[in-house]
């Protein structure tokens, strides 16, 4: 609703800790953001700093302060030592408050915040949590570690030094005298930090595929599990700090690939300080108008975070074929290896003539460079996730994961071993391009919920219809509520490149997420409609499980049934096995 005239806006949408490396600092702290409407930001941003200095200069706390503006708010926040984070939040909250009430002495404000009662009250309060919260020993293990250049991993309940199979961890209630720490036996083991908006999941699967043919134990965290060899630990999304943190301390890890994903990146931040290599698959747009990241170029900004983790001449692993990527990356912080699909890409072809490492197809092959000659790694259409070479979202999920694997020191030969190890089923890449043969029809199940993986997905479709002879073609696929109408009809415009005989419409009831059953199954049916469909071509369904036995019904030899299936994979895994 519209502020009436003269009537400014000012909303807090959250407060939260940042427990590493974010998009507005290089270190710990706590953020808050803000929506704004009928003020200058400027204005308010100035009064919510005017504000945070007199609660700092009262606390004795002079912690540096950084803001990000963005259209209709801003975040802003500061730097605090890791033990008094909550006190952080407490701080820029009251600083919020105190802007509140001192615009509301010129303005006719709409909030739903209450201005700050009794100041003096409030900083007594925050002195004794601030005394409170305080962990000496906390702060002496951090620093020595840093010392010893070691991950140091912290959380309410544990504490931790070096990684894997050299990490030490101690309850955070019990911590030892870092003075008296032997940190001979404390290292970290090789980690890479893996982002993107798609293909994340698919790569650390791959690169733990590869680790384990240079017989090394690896760990992943990913939007499906948390895993440590061949042994799931958790199954769920920890993407995040927390699942890092799990993954890190489990003594068995000898190397770890963690997938980072955008939530985890902006709620917050980086779950380590220090990785050995990053990589950043591509950018696209998804899940935009949440933390204040409004455009794709904010979120490619958001995802080349990851290089803040990577020490100067280690190597962010970007891709060349995307854009945005081109375009933010920064070479003078780090070292760069970048992949395309294309031997002529104008960043490969720099990589070569200046010596820089580089990943690339050629002659269906994938080849590596590492700054002084080119070996070939594989034959494309030979490594079984590219589907004889027409899945080309995962022929640029393996350039990258090879251009990280040989950063992080991995051999050649367990490379191509990995690549040709790793299938595209249920079992090595739950989700992903998972491809079955029931009753001489090919079915496809992929997790794919945006326009730019679904893309993807449909092309590798039309290369297999360009190359076999297919009967039917039908597609089952569904939206989550969050989608705006627009990005709802960008999805389905790329299904209609396929031209499919059948369209299949899914309800979603665990992601309607604010919108009325039956509603976007509407839009999309409208859209379809109005795109020269017609109606006898469309079914709906009331899940993608009953969805997929409509589809399936009757399939004949030659046909091509795409799934794409958000939820109830595993009932769907069971049903076509079945047949």
């Amino acid at each position: 609703m519209e502020p009436p005239n003269n009537v400014i806006r000012l909303e807090l949408d959250e407060v939260r800790r940042l427990t590493g490396p974010n998009l507005l600092s290089d270190n710990a702290g706590a953020i808050i953001d803000v929506l704004f409407e009928g003020i200058d930001a400027q204005a308010v941003i100035d009064c919510w700093h005017k504000h945070l200095h007199v609660i700092q200069q009262q606390l004795a706390w002079h912690e540096k302060a950084f803001v990000r503006p963005f259209e209709g708010g801003a975040s802003m926040a500061i730097c605090a030592p890791i033990d008094l984070l909550y006190s952080a939040c407490d701080v820029i909250e009251l600083a919020w408050e105190c802007c509140i009430l001192d615009l509301s002495k010129h303005h006719s404000v709409q909030s739903q915040t209450l201005p700050v009662a009794n100041f003096s009250r409030r900083i007594d309060e925050l002195r004794t949590a601030i005394m409170e919260q305080r962990n000496p020993a906390l702060i002496a293990i951090v620093q020595a570690a840093t010392e010893n250049q070691v991950q140091c991993l912290v959380d309410d309940d544990e504490v931790s030094v070096g990684t894997g199979i050299y990490a030490q961890t101690w309850p955070v209630n019990a911590l030892p005298d870092a003075s008296t720490l032997d940190w001979q036996p404390v290292s970290d083991i090789p980690l890479a930090l893996i982002t993107g908006t798609n293909g994340k999941s698919t790569s650390v699967r791959l690169a733990a595929q590869i680790a384990k043919a240079a017989h090394l134990n690896a760990g992943v965290t990913s939007t499906d599990f948390i895993k440590v060899g061949e042994q799931i630990i958790d199954e769920g999304d920890f993407s995040g700090p927390g699942g890092a943190r799990m993954l890190l301390r489990d003594n068995r890890t000898e190397i770890a690939f963690l997938e980072v994903a955008r939530g985890g990146l902006l709620r917050r931040g980086l779950p380590v300080y220090q990785a050995s290599a990053a990589l950043v698959t591509n950018v696209a747009s998804d899940h935009l108008g949440q933390y204040g990241i409004n455009t794709v170029d904010e979120i490619a900004q958001v995802k080349l975070m990851v290089g803040k983790a990577i020490r100067e001449g280690d190597p962010l692993v970007l891709n060349a074929d995307d854009a945005r990527l081109v375009k933010f990356a920064d070479s003078k912080n780090t070292a760069i290896c970048w992949f395309s699909k294309h031997a002529t890409n104008q960043k490969i072809v720099q990589a070569v003539e200046t010596g820089c490492t580089c990943t690339y197809a050629e002659n269906n092959h994938i080849v590596y460079f590492d700054g002084e000659k080119a070996e070939v790694l594989a034959q494309i259409d030979k490594i079984p996730m590219t589907v004889n070479g027409t899945a080309l979202h995962n022929l640029e999920n393996a350039l990258g994961i090879v251009g990280l694997c040989k950063s992080m020191g991995i051999s050649s030969a367990a490379i191509t071993q990995g690549l040709l190890d790793f299938e595209s089923n249920a079992s090595d890449n739950p989700g992903r391009t998972n491809i079955y043969h029931r009753n001489g029809a090919t079915i496809i199940v992929d997790f794919a919920h945006n326009s730019h993986s679904m893309q993807a997905v449909i092309d590798m479709a039309l290369g297999l219809k360009k190359n076999n002879d297919y009967g039917a073609v039908k597609v089952l696929f569904g939206h989550a509520g969050d989608r705006s109408n627009h990005d709802i009809k960008s999805v389905t415009d790329a299904i209609l490149t396929l031209q499919p005989d059948s369209y299949i419409l899914t309800e979603l009831d665990k992601y309607l997420r604010g919108r009325e059953p039956g509603e976007i199954s509407d839009i999309v049916e409208q859209h379809l409609i109005a795109s020269g469909v017609q109606a006898p071509q469309i079914k709906r369904a009331d899940s993608p499980l009953s969805g997929t036995k409509i589809a399936l019904k009757d399939i004949k030899q030659g046909d091509l049934i795409l799934l794409f299936a958000l939820m109830e994979r595993e009932p769907i895994q069971s049903f076509i096995e079945s047949l």
